[in-house]
């Protein structure tokens, strides 16, 4: 389109004639509004007596067969009005009315007034659908603008009133702006899913395309399979580069049986995309990478040689990864304490931590320490750091009655006491009756980390578990719902236990998958006689549990007061104060890092790289490449 001068429209030319067709919208209904309000409307009994009978009709014409305008005799006008009409319920019933009041005048057949049938186009109507063609008109132009301001570029392909939304949302960093390495994040274990992709990248030295599976997915029909399109072309554009797609469940979900609405254009786009993959050969240079924590719903045709071709488990860290992890987010931080040994002992105390985790416990130390006005960060603050990430922050402001706060006491002791005398329980570290997050106690524990567990060390932990009520039980005779998580853990261990484990015997050897936690499960995997000999065995395994604990703390009555006294008048209670009341745990038990890693082979990670890569970019580094040549880039 043009705009003045034969000079095509820019945005200013095209802005200005929307502001004026608007203004003409305005103007035509404003004048079809004033020329409507010189209509006036009577009604047949005021037809007949006014005009009729007094013979100043010079005609009458029927509308659409829905009303007649009245013609007037020149000379004779209407107050007020420029022309007089009257609704009609049919022609036939009009022409009846108008016959027989011609005949109760005396008027002759041939002086009767004559009457003409129009068609027209009614200015009301149009005055009436004017206001939505307006609103759509809006719509029409705010959907251009919004189009234009998603990355809509006139003169490319996909460009106009859906240009922007049907190109691909990645974001293209250089592989001078990437600036992560394997160093920088500790090595495989612990690390975050795209930050290891991400140093892939920077390792290479290739530049990096990343983009979410959900902005894939739009409201739009054809925008997912266009994105795709357009990402992979750029990605071949950027030859040699590493493409990550975070997310990858949202768009790469199994494929149904029925497609309709949102499910037939996520289908779609799963579709581009395998068959974009299929594209990828070795002479390409581009590296596909994915990430997603839901791998079991991926479709297959995704999992196949050719599209992805390996699978790398990324699971929490391990002690020697902890500290590995540790020793990167330690670096920038000031600290009189010896960074090595610091973060070995940290990575003893936090067992399950992720790497996110580890960050965030070096966020809040620093902020503590900050809070506090020290110079340095000590290990009080690394300290208070974990309970925060753990259990939440502090909350001494909790106004709790002395009935609550002994009961609280009480609580926790009966945990603390049967963990202690529990072979296979946790050691503990520290116990606190100072609410934190949603909690109004906190127990920290020292659990190693242990992949495999028995039928026993899964039923102590039970017991521990259990011994906050039956502490309620023994010392008040009532219980409270302070312990409804502790239920909670011991029912999903005891459903573990017989459902997915194995290890009941009159259930047998069998493991059903169970849904994950806020997944709704449609239809059990056993009948309804196996349900319910799984609940009547669950609530066996629960009752034993609860059965041994009571034995054990009504035995350890007089233990169980000691500690939950020392609660009531420090708040706080450590390990030392622990032995001071109890002795020493009559269990061997490690508590620092060179004992946790005794016989594996080393006290730190192995990060070393294979022999085959140890060398393989130094050349790129170290040796420029001849005057007035162009470097060659690595294969991908």
């Amino acid at each position: 389109m043009l705009g003045s001068g034969g000079k095509p429209f820019g945005d200013g030319d095209r802005e200005k004639w929307y502001v004026l067709g608007a203004a003409a919208a305005v103007a035509f209904l404003a004048t079809i509004t004033m020329w409507e309000m010189g209509y006036k409307e009577i009604s047949w009994k005021e037809f007949v007596h006014n005009y009729l009978q007094r013979g100043v009709v010079e005609k009458l014409e029927v509308v659409n067969k829905k009303w007649v305008r009245v013609k007037l005799l020149p000379g004779n006008t209407v107050e007020g009005a420029n022309v007089i009409w009257f609704n009609i319920g049919s022609v036939d019933s009009f022409e009846r009315n108008l016959e027989s009041a011609q005949n109760e005048m005396n008027m002759e057949p041939p002086n009767f007034v004559p009457v003409i049938y129009k068609t027209e186009i009614e200015a009301a109507s149009f005055s009436g659908m004017l206001p939505t063609l307006l609103v759509i008109g809006f719509l029409i132009f705010m959907m251009r603008r919004s189009a234009e301001m998603m990355g809509g570029r006139r003169g490319k392909k996909g460009g106009g009133l859906f240009g922007g939304v049907m190109e691909s949302t990645a974001k293209l960093i250089n592989s001078n702006e990437i600036g992560v390495k394997f160093k920088d994040v500790a090595g495989p274990p612990g690390t975050g899913k795209t930050l290891l992709a991400k140093a892939t990248a920077g390792e290479a030295n290739v530049p990096f395309i990343t983009v979410s599976g959900s902005e894939f997915l739009e409201m739009f029909v054809g925008v997912g399979p266009s994105r795709v399109r357009d990402l992979f072309s750029m990605a071949r554009k950027h030859a040699p580069c590493i493409l990550f797609i975070d997310e990858i469940d949202a768009v790469g979900r199994k494929r149904g049986g029925r497609s309709f609405g949102g499910h037939s254009e996520q289908e779609n786009t799963l579709n581009q995309l395998l068959v974009e993959m299929d594209g990828f050969n070795t002479t390409t240079n581009v590296v596909v990478l994915a990430a997603t924590n839901r791998v079991d719903i991926l479709d297959k045709a995704l999992l196949r040689p050719g599209r992805f071709d390996r699978q790398i488990f990324v699971p929490a860290p391990d002690i020697k990864g902890r500290a590995s992890i540790f020793k990167v987010h330690l670096g920038p931080l000031k600290t009189n304490l010896n960074k090595l040994e610091l973060a070995r002992k940290m990575a003893a105390l936090t067992p399950g931590f992720t790497g996110a985790d580890i960050a965030n416990v070096c966020n809040e130390a620093a902020l503590i320490a900050a809070r506090e006005l020290n110079l340095s960060i000590n290990m009080k603050h690394f300290e208070q750091a974990i309970e925060r990430v753990v259990a939440g922050m502090e909350k001494k402001t909790n106004v709790l009655s002395p009935e609550e706060k002994k009961t609280v006491a009480y609580h926790e002791a009966g945990h603390a006491v049967a963990g202690w005398f529990l072979e296979y329980a946790d050691p503990l570290l520290k116990v606190s009756i100072i609410p934190r997050g949603k909690g109004l106690g906190y127990a920290q524990y020292l659990p190693k980390d242990q992949y495999l567990y028995t039928k026993e060390q899964l039923f102590d932990r039970m017991c521990m578990a259990l011994g906050g009520r039956v502490s309620e039980e023994i010392f008040f005779s009532r219980i409270t719902t302070g312990a409804q998580d502790d239920l909670k853990k011991v029912t999903q261990s005891a459903y573990a236990q017989v459902v997915i484990y194995g290890m009941n015997d009159k259930v047998g050897y069998i493991s059903f998958d169970m849904p994950r936690e806020g997944e709704m499960q449609i239809e059990k995997p056993y009948s309804e006689s196996t349900a319910q000999l799984i609940d009547v065995e669950v609530r066996k395994l629960i009752d034993s549990a609860y059965k041994r604990t009571m034995s054990l703390l009504t035995e350890r009555k007089q233990q169980v007061e000691k500690v939950a006294e020392r609660l009531l008048k420090q708040e706080i209670i450590s390990r030392d104060d622990m032995i001071e009341l109890l002795g020493k745990r009559p269990f061997p038990e490690k508590s620092t890092y060179e004992e946790f890693v005794e016989g594996t082979g080393s006290l730190d990670e192995d990060t070393e790289l294979p022999e085959g890569l140890k060398e393989w970019n130094k050349e790129k580094q170290s040796v420029p490449p001849p005057p007035g040549s162009q470097q060659k880039q690595p294969n991908v």
